[in-house]
């Protein structure tokens, strides 16, 4: 049972990042423009925090999930994330990258974005639930930290694989930095579009 909740975990938050988001799109930029070694410092840093907040929210989904105002609060977070790196990226697409952006930077920024991902606390409050709802898995404190451990393992494999594939389109395309760079702040500006149109049907 606990191997099972290890790879629910895992496929659940491997798949959860699949779609475009702040923190894939965080990846495949830096990806670009400093290397995989630094994708690889980010994603241990940001992977360990994954670990923890996936243990907590996961302990208090229950009293999360009745807290429908919460989720209002977060879809603004969301919307603020989304305009501030779209601006800060498309701001920054012709600048060339800094020659000293080191380990400690890459560290520093997947632990802010480990934080600061209001994304996760809906995708774990609905998941979640719905896999404890279902008894697929345990839910004491030793199979909750196996079930985050899975999730921190699926995210750092999703978004090391959203690196490669940037790597690889822009060696097999020949793509500038300055072309994805623009393209990823379109992106986001679009997502952040995108929440502000659901808030707006919300109300």
């Amino acid at each position: 049972m606990l191997i099972l909740t290890f790879l629910i975990g895992f496929l659940m938050n491997f798949i959860g990042y699949v779609p475009l988001g702040n923190i894939n799109l965080t990846v495949v930029k830096l990806a670009i423009n400093r290397g995989m070694r630094q994708v690889w410092y980010f994603l241990i840093a940001f992977s360990l925090v994954e670990l923890i907040f996936t243990f907590c929210i996961m302990k208090f989904a229950e009293w999360f999930s009745g807290q429908a105002n919460l989720l209002n609060i977060l879809d603004w977070v969301l919307i603020v994330v989304f305009l501030t790196m779209g601006t800060i990226t498309w701001k920054n697409h012709k600048q060339a990258p800094k020659e000293d952006f080191s380990r400690r930077d890459s560290i520093k920024l997947g632990i802010l974005l480990g934080f600061v991902n209001p994304m996760q606390l809906p995708f774990w409050l609905i998941g979640g639930t719905y896999v404890i709802s279902k008894g697929w898995i345990l839910t004491g404190n030793t199979a909750l930290l196996i079930f985050s451990i899975g999730s921190a393992v699926g995210s750092f494999l999703c978004l090391y694989g959203f690196a490669h594939f940037a790597r690889y389109i822009q060696n097999k395309f020949s793509l500038s930095s300055h072309l994805i760079n623009r393209s990823i702040a379109i992106l986001l500006f679009v997502l952040a579009f995108y929440y502000i149109v659901k808030l707006a049907l919300r109300f």
